[in-house]
């Protein structure tokens, strides 16, 4: 058996002591490795029904993938956290987290694989089951601001567009006197387009990046973080020096890329730094497959936007608010976790996460 899981199970450390209680020996510190030996010990006749069995003692977000020898089961939680979709190539099935994905090898999308639904893939064709108790859907809200890529189509509808959107609506929320829209790629760049054209302020590209480098923010340490800022990311001088500008980007974690950052701009000549969030404040941790920091590390959730607007040296600093993120998901804006921005989970958090 092979497995994908995208995704975290917030009962993990649970089922794993209670599976080494009873004999189980766990090879890696995946959470993922659980759902492997409860599919093991299960005692149901087929594969389907041991993982329907399996599933039903697990508590989280998980887009999974399986490959047995005669068949491929794609499963989705039923808050349907992580998006997950189906597509076709030459009258074959494919699954996929995006369908960027589909993209890369000219597949055919198909349609989003729903939450609670376990799609079936066999010889004699794409079966639909939907075992599980239906739930409030708690889409992550975060996919759209940051984590999807901008040329996939999730949640029904197209990431790149929301990014615009979400630029929109924060510039009728903060507008700035400025010269110049610049963004901070490549996350911020959908936004600031959409904060430009609602601004009427013409976009720069200020700052450039050095594809070769990874995202930073995920970074464990501060010194590996800054370092990683400082060749990720060059302002351009010529077209920085004495200009009032306002920067765009799709949210602040630690606050310390943001300073690095505002300090490269100064150094490069720039009068004023108006720094624009296209996100509400991050407050609180991600328990549901986003890598973000422990609460404490988040600096929105104990800092006031005027003590980060200091830190991070700008002359002033705005987030969208969480009003303006529903209305740009205004199809169903209660389908969406908002968790790390409220604090309010669709699901009960253990203690020892």
């Amino acid at each position: 058996m092979a497995i994908a899981h995208n995704g975290n199970l917030l009962n993990a450390v649970l089922i794993r002591s209670q599976l080494e209680s009873a004999g189980s020996i766990f090879q890696s510190s995946t959470d993922t490795e659980a759902i492997i030996h409860l599919i093991a010990r299960s005692k149901a006749k087929t594969f389907l029904e041991r993982t329907v069995q399996s599933l039903r003692q697990v508590e989280g977000a998980y887009s999974l993938l399986f490959l047995t020898e005669k068949e491929m089961i794609a499963v989705r939680d039923p808050y349907g956290f992580r998006p997950l979709v189906l597509g076709e190539l030459k009258g074959s099935p494919v699954i996929a987290s995006e369908t960027c994905a589909l993209d890369l090898i000219n597949a055919r999308f198909v349609r989003e694989i729903e939450p609670g639904e376990i799609v079936v893939i066999d010889d004699r064709g794409v079966h639909s089951h939907k075992p599980f108790p239906r739930k409030k859907h708690a889409l992550c809200i975060f996919e759209f601001i940051y984590f999807a890529r901008p040329d996939s189509f999730i949640f029904d509808r197209n990431v790149y567009e929301v990014r615009k959107a979400l630029g929109a609506q924060l510039a009728k929320e903060s507008p700035a006197e400025a010269e110049m829209v610049v963004p901070i790629p490549d996350s911020g760049v959908p936004a600031t387009i959409g904060y430009a054209f609602e601004s009427k302020i013409p976009l720069e590209l200020g700052l450039i990046r050095n594809h070769y480098v990874g995202r930073t923010f995920i970074e464990p340490e501060q010194t590996i973080r800054h370092f990683g800022v400082k060749i990720k990311l060059n302002p351009v001088r010529e077209l920085l020096n004495r200009r009032k500008i306002v920067t765009v980007d799709d949210s602040i974690v630690r606050a310390t890329t943001s300073k690095k950052i505002n300090k490269m701009f100064r150094n490069a000549g720039a009068r004023e730094v108006h720094v624009r969030i296209s996100s509400p404040p991050i407050t609180d941790p991600c328990f549901f497959g986003i890598d973000t920091p422990v609460k404490s590390e988040l600096i929105a959730s104990s800092h006031k936007v005027k003590e980060i607007q200091k830190y991070i040296t700008a002359n002033s600093l705005s987030y969208l608010s969480l009003e303006g993120l529903r209305k740009c998901v205004d199809w169903n804006p209660d389908q969406f976790c908002y968790g790390c921005f409220t604090g309010d989970y669709p699901l009960p958090i253990p203690t020892d996460l």
